[in-house]
């Protein structure tokens, strides 16, 4: 009997998490794709921008095999950050078009390479630049699932859809007064935790 193959099994958990990125989007106004929600900027549409550049990074330039995708936001002079926001001039399609040719073009990069192929990534450090694909997908699908958690943060901010994707919540059902009780009872636990006990 055989196990899974390898490479199917890292790009299926891949695309699990692309697609978790996308479904983040749904339903929303090009405001509330765009708003910084955090004091550092997170936004879901930022998010988009910057996995689809990660993926281009990883899986072109870092095998020989760069994309033809203009990314302005890393040219020389380009302002810090210019990856996770996207300007009023680059569309939600612009970006999530961007984000579906980065997928085309990974995966055209794993079906022609072998997982002990071996790349360079130019932005880490000298001693540990040399790297294999299938150490690079590992690490793609960490950063992908990392940002995932962000844009579920993100997106309940918004409007307070939760959950992994349309099809599996992955929490309980439950109404809203359940959740604002819920929410209630974990603030009490807090503040005696933290030597805040009501008097009686």
């Amino acid at each position: 009997m055989t196990g899974p193959d390898p490479k199917a099994f890292l790009r299926r958990y891949l695309q699990t998490a692309r697609d978790a990125m996308l479904w983040k989007l749904d339903g929303l106004s090009e405001y509330d794709v765009r708003r910084p929600l955090t004091p550092t900027g997170t936004n879901l549409l930022g998010l988009i921008k910057h996995l689809a550049s990660v993926e281009l990074g990883y899986f072109g330039e870092t095998f020989g095999r760069p994309s033809d995708e203009p990314q302005p936001w890393y040219e020389e002079g380009a302002e810090p950050n210019a990856d996770m926001w996207a300007t009023a001039d680059e569309s939600r399609e612009d970006i999530v078009g961007l984000y579906h040719r980065a997928w085309a073009h990974t995966d055209a990069t794993i079906d022609a390479l072998d997982l002990d192929a071996t790349g360079r990534v130019p932005w880490w450090p000298e001693e540990r630049a040399e790297a294999t694909l299938h150490l690079l997908l590992v690490h793609v699908i960490a950063e992908t699932n990392r940002h995932a958690g962000h844009a579920d943060i993100v997106r309940e901010l918004i409007d307070g859809a939760a959950g992994l994707r349309a099809e599996a919540g992955n929490i309980p059902a439950a109404d809203e007064t359940w959740w604002e009780e819920y929410r209630n009872r974990l603030e009490r636990a807090a503040k005696e935790a933290a030597g805040d006990r009501p008097r009686v």
